[in-house]
């Protein structure tokens, strides 16, 4: 979904950090060899990723959707020197994708890969997270959150993805759409939970940041 015209769209990129070039292979390849590549992180969201990684400088990151690992390389460029990303996917058959390109950026001894369902592998991960992506499945994020903040430092960021869902969020929502009834609950969770404080941002298909105090 466009929130801008795209030639400011375009304008916004074109005057935003470039593409390193292992993304731009990645990006590539991904569109010839894997379903929905809409569902790439891109080029601008992709370098806000980065920057808001190095801002924050965390030394535990967890990712939940690692999808072809455009946003965990991403999200990798602002980790310690001895810091670790955890990213977790149900879908094995991209594995051998990802290990491609986590090796190619240089930071395959820096991912921890986990195939599986996040819910029961996110409280066996034995450390606290400064920074959290979420980018999966729609109508688990709700749970996602409440299993994430007691794994969260404090000061900690949480960042989740298409919480505008197209704009089904402010439409009629169909009695059988629960990714969309998900995220109208999510999004109330974050805008009145005391744990964090939020805001959200009419990035791409929507992009929001929540501190935890």
């Amino acid at each position: 979904m466009h929130f801008l015209p795209e030639s400011l769209e375009q304008y916004v990129t074109d005057h935003s950090e470039n593409e390193p070039e292992v993304l731009q292979e990645l990006v590539r390849e991904t569109h010839l060899k894997v379903l929905q590549p809409r569902m790439l992180s891109g080029h601008f969201q992709g370098r806000l990723l980065s920057i808001l990684s190095k801002m924050i400088n965390p030394k535990h990151i967890l990712e939940i959707g690692t999808y072809t690992g455009y946003s965990a390389i991403c999200l990798t460029e602002g980790l310690q020197s001895d810091g670790i990303l955890h990213t977790i996917d149900v879908n094995e058959e991209l594995e051998e994708i990802q290990q491609k390109y986590f090796e190619k950026s240089g930071n395959n001894n820096r991912i921890v890969q986990h195939i599986g369902d996040a819910k029961d592998i996110i409280p066996t991960l034995p450390v606290k997270f400064d920074l959290v992506f979420i980018d999966a499945d729609k109508k688990n994020y709700p749970e996602y959150f409440e299993i994430i903040i007691p794994k969260m430092n404090k000061g900690g960021v949480l960042l989740s993805d298409n919480v505008l869902w197209s704009g089904k969020i402010v439409e009629e929502v169909k009695s059988n759409d629960k990714q969309t009834y998900a995220l109208l609950t999510y999004n109330k969770l974050l805008k009145e939970d005391p744990r964090v404080e939020t805001v959200l941002l009419p990035i791409r298909d929507g992009l929001t940041i929540s501190r935890v105090v």
